[in-house]
């Protein structure tokens, strides 16, 4: 049992819950609770939570509190204080809309509604970057509850993805894919025709396609505390994302780099929005003009996130010292080494295209600059690392046979 003042709960069962779980581990020595709706073998083999509790219904109308507001009774005999993070669009929502009631149990640091609202609805995101001098990809909303076709001339390949993931997800279609990259007029009518049929009925961002692979994507990590002071920034090159289609996004390995003029137009960004906690961006350098788009924000760290945590700014600190001991911290621009991974090196050294991203892999690697969190070697389940063993093959098998 940890002699520390508060109990972390975690929402998720996922990489992202495990990178959490693992940061909490690593800084303090504790075993986080789990809440989540199905076991993944990413944290269910794990010797790090304390427990994890499943309930399938945990997103349904009306239990997510009830869940939580169970467990914020049955824990209160230990007089602890809960910190509640969420890993997940889903769940932080779900965070945020019940914040009234959550709060009487639960200690967290999430941004209001009614922002959540203008930044995950693309349409009002992308107006909040143009008012802000931040560059987006040329853009288009097509709402499927329009009866007319789409008509806006665009130059192909052009991206297709919904604006509303987690409306969209819940009417699942065989060729359903979280983003799609469209080739023709014929492709794409096709294509929102399918989604239509699933029943979405939200917009669809339809969308100019940046050229380059993987290693043109980029990623940039933000904490800001309680007062909207932000606390860190980070930017990484992304060495290689998910190629199946259901999972394009996700990102795999990524670099650490420096650029501070992003950086701090980003934080100031944040800071104009009064937003509070962890952000992080997922954007693109569009070699056509020298600029780096952004796609989107998410409202909370991301599943590769862990490269701070790694470069001992560990992400479970952010939050306990600003929600449990209300420290002030100054602003880390992170500027170190170093190279997150989820995949095993071969799929590095045979899958990575750009020859300038590749020497930087091999070079931090041989440095030992580098790091698996899903091989935390304080994990001691066998059966877990057997898992994960076989999770390491079949990322070869996966990249070998899908193409984006």
């Amino acid at each position: 049992m940890s002699n520390q003042p508060f109990i972390p709960i975690i929402i998720g069962t996922d990489i992202n819950a495990y990178n959490m779980a693992i940061s909490f581990h690593e800084a303090y020595h504790i075993h986080p609770i789990l809440v989540g709706k199905q076991e993944m073998g990413f944290t269910s083999f794990s010797t790090i939570p304390e427990r994890i509790d499943i309930h399938p219904d945990l997103t349904d109308e009306g239990r997510f509190v009830p869940i939580l507001g169970e467990l914020a009774k049955e824990l209160s005999s230990r007089n602890k204080k809960l910190v509640l993070v969420g890993t997940n669009d889903a769940y932080v929502r779900l965070i945020i809309e019940n914040e009234a009631a959550l709060k009487e149990y639960y200690h967290f640091n999430y941004i209001s509604e009614e922002l959540m609202n203008k930044l995950q609805k693309k349409a009002n995101f992308y107006k909040l970057c143009e008012q802000y001098g931040i560059d987006t990809p040329t853009t288009h909303f097509y709402d499927c509850k329009d009866e007319a076709p789409f008509q806006e001339e665009m130059i192909y390949p052009i991206i297709i993805k919904p604006s509303n993931g987690i409306e969209y997800y819940k009417h699942p279609f065989t060729g359903q894919e979280k983003v799609y990259r469209v080739n023709s007029d014929e492709e794409r009518d096709k294509v929102i025709s399918m989604i239509k049929a699933s029943g979405y009925r939200d917009e669809l961002i339809i969308q100019d396609y940046i050229p380059g692979e993987d290693t043109y994507m980029w990623d940039s990590v933000l904490y800001l505390n309680s007062e909207s002071k932000t606390q860190l920034v980070t930017f990484g090159q992304v060495v290689l994302q998910e190629h199946t289609a259901t999972a394009i996004g996700n990102y795999t390995s990524v670099l650490t780099r420096y650029n501070e003029d992003m950086m701090k137009k980003l934080q100031r960004f944040l800071e104009e929005l009064g937003y509070v906690g962890f952000a992080n961006f997922d954007m693109k350098y569009d070699e056509r003009d020298g600029k780096f788009k952004i796609f989107e924000v998410n409202i909370r760290q991301g599943r590769s996130s862990y490269y701070v945590t790694a470069l001992g700014h560990n992400m479970a600190k952010y939050i306990v010292d600003d929600v449990i001991f209300g420290k002030d911290k100054p602003v880390t621009y992170l500027n170190e080494e170093f190279l997150f991974t989820v995949v095993p090196r071969i799929v590095l050294n045979n899958f990575v295209e750009d020859e300038t991203v590749k020497k930087d892999v091999k070079r931090l690697i041989k440095a030992k600059k580098w790091g698996n969190p899903l091989f935390y070697k304080k994990d001691k389940s066998l059966k877990r690392k057997f898992y994960m063993l076989l999770r390491q093959f079949n990322y070869y098998r996966k990249y070998k046979n899908n193409q984006w």
